[in-house]
């Protein structure tokens, strides 16, 4: 009975030290007074309140993506948060990956994919581009820069996942896009 407890205590004991520090913890990190994306296979959060991101209800967000937040400025949207999943058949996140590329507008400059740490899963990319706006309907005007990041990889039921951020240039910190990325926990 007493090395049960030994061990229930040590075990106890690693879990609050693995909770606190450096960040390379395998929970995600929400910020207080933030929202969260949640789907059946990642969760996101984002900023909310003044100038913050609103959550679109199933109605308002594209039949593709499982959610959606935006952030508005003036009646024009200034940047977007999407999840999909399920989005192509791969067995990896390099394949994930090559298929949420092809899904870029046109002309858009991809940085490249990169590997990238997510709590919930042991491999997931990320990709960096840059596109201009086409203007149409409440996005912002033609030829506005937009930063785009994609994190993708598989989920523990092994279906693709992909969560996306695109902001006008200078409308999401870098500080803020971190922490949005930090946040995202896949199941």
């Amino acid at each position: 009975m007493k090395t049960r407890r030994t061990f229930l205590a040590a075990g106890l004991l690693t879990a609050l030290l693995a909770g606190c520090g450096d960040g390379n913890s395998d929970s995600a990190s929400v910020p207080d007074d933030w929202g969260t994306l949640k789907t059946k296979g990642v969760d996101v959060s984002y900023p909310k309140g003044s100038g913050g991101y609103e959550e679109q209800s199933a109605a308002e967000r594209s039949k593709y993506n499982a959610a959606a937040a935006v952030r508005t400025e003036s009646g024009r949207t200034v940047s977007v948060i999407t999840v999909q999943l399920g989005f192509t058949q791969a067995d990896s996140a390099e394949q994930a990956a090559i298929a949420a590329e092809a899904g870029i507008q046109m002309g858009a400059k991809v940085k490249g994919d990169k590997d990238v740490k997510l709590s919930g899963t042991d491999e997931a990319k990320r990709i960096d581009f840059t596109f201009k706006s086409a203007g149409q309907d409440d996005d912002p005007p033609k030829g506005t820069p937009v930063k785009g990041v994609i994190l993708t990889g598989l989920d523990s039921s092994g279906k693709t996942f992909a969560v996306r951020v695109d902001a006008v240039e200078g409308k999401l910190s870098d500080a803020d896009l971190a922490k949005i990325v930090d946040s995202v926990e896949v199941h």
